[in-house]
């Protein structure tokens, strides 16, 4: 097998900037070594990468009242207005503050995991709820949802790793289409907040890689990496788009013959 080599970008073309936020316990797991792989890459094609380890930065999960420092200890917390007069104030937490600002500068965002009970890990999740806050990525002060969004023109690229092999999560499988069981990133984290999400780049069986194996995966992830921003999104449905109505219903008659659930969300291509 040749080795792949990252794309160089011409003189001509501006440097991206890509925030890779990556969640394992284990510096030594497939995850972390993705990761690396994924910054070395990245920087080697030229772009600038910030890293968000979550785990080595010892991130706080759970979202609570720390997270707005100015607010009185005896007050009720309703969370979706603390967000938004802390978000407007500038006075969130300093690490809330400082993932915001990484999200900000990015052009692209990568979230690297591994799937634990068909979803993203709790540190990750954490990362999610305490960053993307009220007034920030979503409210009546930001471009709508599922439309323009808040964080539009970024591009967003899952990593996933998973211990099942890749029959078990397709139409006819146990653990059901691996686009369903990211549909509440891909479209609710993602799309909503205007990201431009990609097909997602998936290991799979990963307690069974192997050097070669792994080799294989670089030289796969490396072309999908390469593609970060002139692969094309997945088509999801706009909410400005003409197929919902005012209570947020896809009008009858959009869906594509034969399909259902969340398939409907997704609409033709070109």
């Amino acid at each position: 097998m040749t080795e792949h080599t990252p794309q160089q970008q011409t003189a001509s073309a501006p440097q991206k900037t890509v925030l890779l936020v990556t969640a394992h316990p284990e510096p030594r797991s497939l995850t972390s070594a993705l990761s690396a792989f994924a910054a070395d890459h990245l920087r080697a094609a030229g772009h600038r990468v910030e890293v968000s380890d979550l785990y080595a930065m010892k991130w706080h999960a759970s979202l609570d009242a720390d997270d707005f420092p100015d607010r009185a200890p005896d007050e009720r917390l309703d969370v979706l207005a603390a967000q938004g007069e802390a978000t407007r104030a500038g006075r969130l937490s300093a690490d809330i503050a400082a993932e915001q600002e990484k999200l900000r500068r990015a052009d692209a965002v990568v979230l690297q995991f591994p799937m634990w009970w068909f979803s993203v890990p709790a540190i990750l999740k954490g990362w999610i709820d305490r960053v993307l806050t009220f007034e920030f990525a979503h409210g009546p002060a930001v471009p709508p949802p599922y439309s323009e969004g808040a964080l539009a023109g970024r591009r967003g690229l899952l990593a996933v790793t998973a211990g099942a092999r890749e029959s078990a999560f397709t139409d006819r499988g146990a653990h059901g289409p691996l686009a369903d069981l990211l549909f509440p990133v891909q479209h609710g984290v993602f799309w909503f907040t205007g990201i431009a999400p990609l097909e997602p780049f998936a290991v799979y069986g990963s307690p069974g890689v192997t050097p070669e194996r792994f080799a294989e995966l670089t030289e796969e992830y490396g072309r999908r990496l390469d593609g970060l921003f002139t692969d094309e999104p997945v088509p999801f449905r706009r909410l400005d788009g003409g197929d919902y109505g005012r209570d947020m219903r896809l009008l009858p008659g959009v869906e594509e013959p034969g399909t259902d659930g969340l398939a409907l969300h997704v609409g033709p291509r070109g």
